[in-house]
């Protein structure tokens, strides 16, 4: 069964100890993510249709919005992995030259050593509950900025590569986004949003494909998870009730759309988190 050793919330974003066993669904995040195997049998993460390899020396990197699903290959033992879910405005500042959107040139990380020794110095340092790691956001922060600068070499646009000029929505998709975020939680059918912003079904779906990145449930999903996990942290608020919240008619519904969209069941991922005050 899939387990969450570790997980640490701060200005970063988060990064998480999960060992792993089972498929998840197809979902997006809006930070930068990045998957390192630490043990365990080589998996695999499946990104805009590609099967990537999540193995020893071999990383995956995930820019925002953008769809992947972890897919494991042996479903016998479970494997190991460090997940870095790492927010882009953070990255800017801390890093001073990295790409605002934080989208990396390919999806395969090669993960050279000083790559490997930043990793395992995480993974050590979240596992020992004893020892607060004052160095985590410079080790983030390195550990991002190689993956990002390794993922641009050998690419048409290399490592001068600033990141893609910032999107222009059509007004009808900005309202969409903007009515997404206010009434999360709400009985608000996505055909409902269509007729609001005054675009018919199918060309609603193709248009916020097109300009987002994502489906709109997949879009829906992602935001149900963020204020989900924002508030497993962040409160003492029963499960139940986040749940009913956001729009699920039970708890065992929510926990379903948790595990297979987060690895873990909520009650899990909220035992596990450490939120770090910078």
């Amino acid at each position: 069964m899939s387990d969450a050793l570790a997980v640490f919330h701060g200005a970063f974003g988060r990064v998480c100890l999960y060992s792993m066993d089972r498929v998840m669904a197809p979902h997006v995040h809006r930070e930068g993510h990045l998957i390192f195997h630490i043990q365990g049998p080589a998996a695999s993460v499946v990104v805009d249709g590609t099967r990537y390899p999540l193995a020893p020396g071999q990383a995956v990197g995930i820019s925002p919005w953008q769809g992947h699903f972890y897919a494991p290959l042996d479903s016998a033992a479970p494997t190991l992995a460090l997940v870095l879910y790492i927010r882009p405005g953070w990255f800017l500042e801390a890093s001073r030259r990295a790409a605002a959107s934080l989208r990396f040139g390919r999806v395969g990380v090669d993960v050279a050593d000083h790559m490997a020794r930043h990793v395992y110095g995480i993974a050590t340092s979240m596992l020992d509950a004893e020892r607060v790691d004052p160095a985590l956001e410079e080790r983030l922060c390195a550990l991002t900025q190689a993956a990002f600068d390794q993922s641009w070499q050998w690419t048409k646009r290399g490592p001068a590569f600033v990141g893609p000029a910032l999107p222009k929505r059509d007004y009808r998709i900005r309202n969409a986004l903007r009515l997404l975020q206010e009434r999360l939680g709400e009985t608000l059918g996505l055909d409902e949003v269509a007729r609001e912003v005054g675009l018919s079904r199918p060309h609603f779906y193709k248009l916020f494909r097109e300009q987002v990145g994502a489906t709109p449930n997949i879009y829906l999903n992602a935001l149900r998870m963020e204020r989900a996990i924002d508030r497993l942290a962040e409160t003492t608020e029963a499960v139940s009730e986040i749940g009913l919240d956001l729009g699920f008619s039970s708890q065992a519904s929510f926990s379903r759309f948790f595990i297979a969209n987060g690895v873990v069941p909520p009650s899990v991922y909220r035992r596990s988190v450490l939120v770090q005050h910078g």
